[in-house]
C-alpha cells in the first residue's frame, strides 16, 4: 500500500525476488500534492536514491538518462520526476485505486478497495506515508483553514504573495517554507521556540574525512550516522544510547544553504505563543515577551506525529491487535507488526528501527529486510523482550 519511495522500493525488491505482488497507490502523490513547489531536498545526492535490488535505478542513472545535469541539492520537481521514472522501470503496474479497509482473517489478511473489490493475501506492507500524521497544535483548532493551515496543506505558496504570514516551527520545513514565502513576496516572520538557529551541513561529506564522519545514508551528525545506518544493531543498544542517537539525529535544524536566502527575513527565536485570537479576517498571536503579531495567515510547520491508528483503512480488530508505543506499531524483524503478515514501512517503523527509516535513504534497509522476511530467508522474532528494547520515543 503506497507508491512513494518506500512503497516503490519494497515492490521493486519483492518483485525481483519472485514474490506475487499487487501495488496500490498514486505514485509520488504526497511529494506532488503536499510539498511546496521550489523546495529542495535536505538529504544530499548520495542519500536520495530510491533503493532497487541492483542499485541501478539511482539518481545518477536518471540524470544520465535525461542528458542534462540536475541541481544539487535536488529540487523537489526533479525528485518527483525521478520517482516516476523509477516506478515506470521497476514497478510498472501500479493500481491507483484507494484501499478502503485492511482486516485480519484466520488465514491472512483481506484488502478491500474503494470500488468494493476485495483481495485475500498472506501479507500487507503498509507504506502509506505521513500525510495523516500532520501535527497541529490544539490551540489553533478553533480557527478556520483560511486563517491557519499546516505546511503539508500547500503545494504552492505563491498565493500568499503580499500577505502577512507567520510561520511557526524551528525545523527544515519551517525555514524552507518561510524562505519560499519571503522569495515570493509575502511579508513573513518565522517564530520559533529554540533560542538559536541550528544550521545543518557544516561538516564535509566529501573525501576520506567525509566517509569517516558520515555514513552514506547521512542521517544524524558525525559518527552517530554510522550507528543510525545499522538499525538492527542500534535497536540492541542500551536505551540511553538509543535515546541519544535519536535526539541527535532528529534535532530540529535548517540546511546551511538556506542561510543566505534568509538574509533580511524576520526571524524571532526563543519565544512561545501564549495567546491566539481572531480579529476579523486576521489572527493576533501573543508571545511570552508581551509582544504580539497580527497576521493574515498562520502557517504551522510543526512536523508530524506518528499514530497509525489515524490510518482510516485499518479495521478496529486490527488496531486492537496491534502492539503500540506512543502511536508507533512495535515491529519485529522484517518490519512485521504483532498482527501476523502486516508490515509497516517508513516513519511508522521508526520506533523499532530508529530514525533511518524516516528518510529516503532508509528505503534500502526497509525493502531488503521486508523481502528477506517475506521470502522466508529471515525468521521473525517473537521475543517480546527484544521488541521492548526498541526506541523509547516517549522518553526522548
Amino acid at each position: 500500500m503506497g507508491a512513494g519511495p518506500y512503497g516503490l522500493a519494497a515492490a521493486a525488491h519483492l518483485g525481483a525476488a519472485g514474490a506475487n505482488i499487487r501495488v496500490f497507490g498514486s505514485p509520488m502523490s504526497f511529494w506532488t500534492e503536499q510539498m511546496p513547489k521550489g523546495m529542495l531536498l535536505r538529504s544530499p545526492w548520495g542519500a536520495s536514491h530510491i533503493s532497487d535490488p541492483k542499485s541501478a535505478l539511482t539518481l545518477d542513472a536518471f540524470e544520465r538518462g535525461n542528458g542534462t545535469p540536475l541541481s544539487r541539492p535536488v529540487p523537489l520537481g526533479d525528485f518527483i520526476a525521478y520517482g516516476h521514472w523509477f516506478q515506470e522501470r521497476a514497478v510498472p503496474e501500479v493500481d491507483p485505486r484507494r484501499v478502503e479497509r485492511v482486516e485480519a482473517l484466520g488465514h491472512g489478511l483481506r484488502v478491500t478497495l474503494e470500488d468494493g473489490e476485495s483481495l485475500d493475501t498472506r501479507r500487507v506492507a503498509v507504506a502509506a506515508g505521513i500525510s495523516r500524521f500532520a501535527s497541529r497544535p490544539a490551540e489553533f483548532d478553533d480557527l478556520p483553514r483560511d486563517l491557519v493551515t499546516h505546511s503539508s496543506e500547500h503545494a504552492d505558496l505563491a498565493p500568499f504573495a503580499g500577505r502577512r504570514v507567520a510561520v511557526v516551527g524551528g525545523g527544515q520545513s519551517a525555514f524552507e517554507c518561510a524562505v519560499l514565502l519571503y522569495e515570493r513576496g509575502a511579508q513573513v516572520e518565522l517564530l520559533m521556540r529554540a533560542p538559536h538557529i541550528r544550521w545543518v551541513g557544516r561538516a564535509t561529506r566529501k573525501g576520506l574525512i567525509g566517509r569517516l564522519l558520515f555514513h552514506r545514508t547521512d542521517v544524524g551528525p558525525a559518527f552517530v550516522s554510522h550507528l543510525v545506518a545499522r538499525p538492527t544493531i542500534l535497536r540492541l543498544q542500551p536505551q540511553f544510547v538509543q535515546r541519544q542517537a535519536l535526539r541527535r539525529a532528529l534535532a530540529p535544524g535548517a540546511s546551511l544553504w538556506l542561510r543566505p536566502r534568509s538574509a533580511g527575513m524576520p526571524i524571532t527565536t526563543g519565544r512561545r505563543i501564549t495567546s491566539i485570537a481572531r480579529t476579523g479576517d486576521r489572527v493576533r498571536l501573543g508571545l511570552d515577551d508581551a509582544t504580539s503579531r497580527e497576521v493574515d495567515h498562520v502557517l504551522l510547520a510543526t512536523g508530524y506525529r506518528v499514530d497509525v491508528r489515524r490510518y482510516p483503512f485499518l479495521s478496529p480488530s486490527i488496531v486492537e491487535s496491534l502492539r503500540f508505543a506512543d502511536g508507533y506499531p512495535v515491529l519485529r524483524d522484517g518490519l512485521e507488526s504483532s498482527v501476523r503478515g502486516l508490515h509497516f514501512l517508513g516513519a511508522p517503523a521508526a520506533y523499532s528501527f530508529g530514525p533511518l527509516v524516516r528518510f529516503v535513504s532508509g528505503t534500502e534497509f526497509a525493502a531488503r529486510s521486508l523481502t528477506r522476511r517475506v521470502m522466508g530467508k529471515q525468521a521473525g522474532t517473537t521475543d517480546r523482550g527484544r521488541d521492548d528494547r526498541a526506541f523509547e520515543y516517549r522518553s526522548a
